[in-house]
């Protein structure tokens, strides 16, 4: 074998193993969105007396906020196939596209975070506020930690094209921003519809 076959073959054997360690993790997160929500189901009603999520959500608002994660997901994905055409200029496009709704998306969840509390409705209040802003804060970090993994990528795309490593790099960032996507319709569903209805 030559030594360029031996590379090639060493690099695939890598982001194979990297693959691997990924869905580990994914799994991982799994485990604790589980915890998180099953902590939410066993608190939604413990709310001391204040506001339940019928007098607090706004559901036309959080639909908005479903709508524009649901785009990103669907940019990340059009940005994947730009990534296996090898075009650098559509990978730049779509996942910049990605990354802006992302960032709207933060800073709507920011908002209604920072809204909650201004009415004074912070998670010191109950059980169920605290089970709420823990889950919800939760995925936007996770979603924070998304959005610099993003820019990180846009970068090295854009100094280097798209090679093979970094195109391996963009399937594992949609992999786990698509994963985002499903934990968020969960919280929709869940949370936010739910609790809206009273339920």
């Amino acid at each position: 074998m030559s030594q360029g076959a031996a590379l090639a073959e060493h690099q695939a054997e890598a982001r194979e193993v990297k693959s691997v360690g990924f869905w580990v993790y994914l799994m991982t997160d799994c485990v604790l969105f589980a915890a998180l929500f099953a902590t939410y189901a066993v608190l939604h009603n413990a709310t001391n007396g204040d506001a339940s999520g019928k007098e607090l959500f706004e559901l036309p608002y959080v639909l908005f906020e479903t709508m524009v994660l649901l785009t990103s997901s669907f940019s990340a994905g059009l940005g994947i196939l730009a990534a296996r055409r090898r075009d650098k200029t559509g990978v730049l496009f779509w996942f910049a596209v990605t990354f802006l709704l992302g960032l709207l998306f933060l800073g709507l969840e920011v908002s209604e975070f920072h809204k909650l509390i201004a009415e004074g409705n912070s998670f010191r209040n109950s059980g169920f506020l605290s089970a709420y802003f823990t889950l919800v804060g939760t995925h936007g970090l996770h979603i924070t930690f998304g959005l610099v993994w993003m820019g990180v990528m846009l970068w090295q795309i854009w100094k280097h094209g798209v090679t093979p490593k970094l195109s391996s790099g963009l399937g594992l960032l949609s992999l786990f921003w698509h994963f985002l996507d499903i934990v968020w319709i969960f919280i929709f569903t869940i949370v936010y519809l739910f609790g809206s209805l009273g339920t």
